[in-house]
């Protein structure tokens, strides 16, 4: 009787270890998911800072403005055919290598 009670008691310890490495390694998964989440989002913010950096830097007027009077220039600025022809002509080199 005493002796399958250990038996019990090393094979319940066992389970429990088993159980803390699987808790541990969904752990490790999770983190590793929301690291390449944020990664993407590092990313795409570090992009829209260096690309507003630029518009700055170019015209540096802009500084200035509002946020709703800075997106109506641009909506202007990119609705212009010869803006749109050189946006699409840039975009194409791009993807041309």
């Amino acid at each position: 009787m005493n002796k399958k009670r250990e038996e019990l008691e090393k094979e319940y310890a066992e389970a429990t270890v088993k159980l803390e490495q699987y808790q541990h390694k969904g752990q490790r998964l999770e983190n590793r998911i929301k690291y390449y989440q944020q990664g993407d989002r590092k990313k795409r913010n570090h992009r829209l800072i260096t690309r507003g950096a630029a518009v700055e830097s170019v015209a540096p007027e802009v500084r200035s403005m509002s946020e709703r009077s800075f997106f109506l220039l641009m909506e202007k600025v990119f609705s212009l055919p010869e803006v749109a022809a050189l946006v699409s002509h840039a975009a194409d080199q791009q993807e041309g290598g």
